[in-house]
């Protein structure tokens, strides 16, 4: 998949400052290039009788001139931890989720911080809607996990979850660790609910119906160590729990069955906030 440009919500918080760690690593790996962005947001309006004072129209020219200086030290920073990787910066006077949505349709992937000083870094609604909007792959940055611990994905049936499944192969190959493939299952309700005869044989065609799909995936990677986790419980709760021991989640963001509503419902909310290593949204494949 060709590699294009990774824009990254930098406002130097911590939040900001690991979103740009993550991104210019995947930048050396990929080959694209990294693109710092910030989105002046500010009321439009000024009071409307003449006898109250209108205030100063900001961002007023030291603001533009500091917020400017933030982007060119990272730049500076990223050009000496990431020599190899090609940067610049990008600062709008508009609405900083609409204005990453537009701009995904251009990107590889859209990083973000999950905490920060504005709209560019918090997790809050930009995040959210970026999320649920965008027109390439969204990455939160979660956490502090270790390098060599596994990528995680949910799947279902759906066509975003087997984007989901080769954004997150990818992943794993290119970080040489493995990979863990989650799918919650609904089991039976009523009388036969939690039988043990009536879950293990769901849990046991789950795993073959996993591994079936894996095979294509096996082919094409064999250095990627694969393996596969049915979980009777709630796909938000499942990943989650699995966020614990990795150092990326990939979800993808509409699903049918256990995972229907993945976006803009309790999984993929979910995860933004609680799970335990970073998060990935795909909704339609990388920018093309």
């Amino acid at each position: 998949m060709a590699a294009k440009k990774i824009i990254v919500g930098y406002d130097r918080s911590a939040g900001a400052k690991a979103a740009a760690v993550w991104a210019l690593d995947e930048a050396l790996r990929t080959g694209a290039a990294v693109e710092f962005f910030y989105a002046f947001e500010w009321p439009l309006w000024a009071p409307a009788a003449s006898m109250v004072p209108a205030p100063a129209v900001w961002p007023d020219g030291e603001t533009v001139r500091a917020i400017r200086d933030l982007l060119d030290a990272a730049v500076t920073d990223a050009k000496l931890s990431h020599p190899d990787v090609r940067t610049g910066i990008s600062t709008v006077e508009a609405p900083t989720a609409l204005t990453l949505i537009d701009r995904s349709t251009q990107a590889s992937l859209v990083v973000l911080g999950s905490r920060g000083h504005n709209a560019v870094g918090s997790l809050g609604s930009v995040s959210v809607a970026v999320s649920a909007h965008a027109h390439c792959p969204v990455v939160v940055v979660r956490g502090d996990p270790s390098p060599d611990a596994p990528v995680v994905v949910g799947v279902d049936e759906s066509d975003c979850a087997q984007l989901a499944l080769a954004f997150a192969v990818e992943q794993a190959a290119a970080r040489n660790v493995p990979l863990t493939v989650v799918r919650a299952m609904a089991f039976a309700t009523g009388l036969w609910e939690e039988r043990e005869f009536v879950t293990d044989a769901i849990t046991e065609g789950g795993q073959r119906a996993l591994s079936d799909m894996l095979t294509g995936w096996r082919q094409k990677f064999p250095q990627v160590d694969m393996s596969v986790q049915v979980v009777p419980d709630h796909p938000a709760n499942a990943l989650a729990r699995a966020s614990t021991a990795a150092q990326l989640v990939v979800v993808g963001s509409r699903g049918r069955g256990a995972f229907r509503g993945m976006l803009l419902g309790s999984v993929s909310q979910h995860l933004l906030h609680r799970s335990r290593c970073t998060v990935a949204v795909v909704r339609e494949a990388r920018g093309t």
